[in-house]
């Protein structure tokens, strides 16, 4: 990254970048939709996720849009192994990219998602993390590191209006909207269903008899920026684990936002990834990472203490 750009300011190109992709993806997803064209490709890196044409267009888009804003940096992309981008043998900026996240629902336009983070090697930390909304008014979640050191994150609109996402007033989880992302029978949905100490806290009736505590279903990263945002109050992956691409961007998120994300064992997230080296990147991306994501500490912990087996070691798991 020049010497003369912040953090905010590299948050603003890498903003415009994704409402740029946002923008020349949509027509392709909504004609393939309309047509019963779903473009499927066979997945050669991850053998069990759904893999279209659009996933590849959108990874070397990315990095062709990528190139004109960063002139070296650390390319890893999930439908790639890491490469050096640029003239520098050792950049310091490591960008993370899902060019396209829940693809086996964008192809039929119901819902897509695309992630972009900004990693600083020499502060150990991501600085910059873009969610963008492919189908809804709510179109990015973002998150930077400020001049004044400290992270703030924003939820901007399809017209172009921020909104400062802030710490959310407590609730407890017999009232929460909690989600999972439970679409997988075997891998998510059934674990879900057996988890009854869990459901039967979100069952609980309050003091004025009524059940207010719900599960829905959530995706990856946007799941977290929904918590941050306060349209949901936690989300949670017990099972198989997130990998970084679908967690990282949306932690940075939430993380700004005031928000608390936990290990099964009450530990916090770290925001930094360990991406030392190509090696370590790579290792990074192969790994599944098991969490709690609320809008306070208190509902997290009531989240992960209701979890029968958290401990149990899931296949793909960490």
């Amino acid at each position: 990254m020049p010497s003369q750009m912040s953090w905010p300011d590299l948050g603003t190109k890498l903003a415009g970048m994704v409402q740029t992709m946002i923008a020349e993806i949509r027509p392709r997803l909504l004609q393939g939709a309309l047509s019963g064209e779903h473009a499927e490709s066979e997945n050669l890196r991850h053998s069990d996720n759904f893999l279209s044409a659009h996933d590849l267009w959108m990874h070397e888009r990315y990095r062709e849009l990528l190139s004109q804003h960063i002139p070296s940096y650390i390319y890893a992309s999930e439908e790639a192994d890491p490469q050096v981008i640029g003239d520098a043998p050792d950049p310091d900026l490591c960008v993370l990219v899902d060019p396209l996240d829940t693809s086996e629902l964008a192809v039929r336009a119901l819902h897509g998602y695309t992630h972009v983070m900004a990693y600083s090697r020499a502060r150990r930390r991501s600085v910059v993390s873009v969610v963008g909304d492919i189908f809804h008014h709510v179109q990015l979640y973002l998150a930077t590191l400020d001049r004044d050191g400290r992270d703030k994150a924003f939820a901007i609109t399809a017209d172009g209006t921020r909104h400062r996402l802030c710490p959310r007033r407590p609730v407890p989880l017999a009232e929460a909207l909690i989600t999972n992302y439970s679409m997988k029978p075997a891998e998510r949905f059934i674990p879900l269903a057996e988890q009854r100490p869990l459901l039967t806290a979100l069952s609980h009736r309050a003091p004025d008899g009524k059940n207010r505590g719900r599960i829905g279903v959530d995706f990856g990263s946007v799941s977290l920026c929904h918590v941050a945002a306060g349209f949901t109050d936690a989300t949670f992956e017990f099972a198989k684990g997130f990998a970084i691409w679908d967690l990282a961007p949306g932690h940075h998120i939430l993380h700004a936002a005031g928000g608390t994300a936990l290990d099964l064992d009450g530990r916090p997230l770290k925001l930094d990834h360990g991406f030392d080296s190509l090696s370590d990147i790579t290792q990074a991306m192969n790994r599944r990472q098991r969490f709690v994501a609320a809008s306070s500490h208190a509902l997290a912990k009531e989240i992960t203490d209701a979890f029968e087996g958290r401990h149990a070691q899931w296949p793909g798991g960490p």
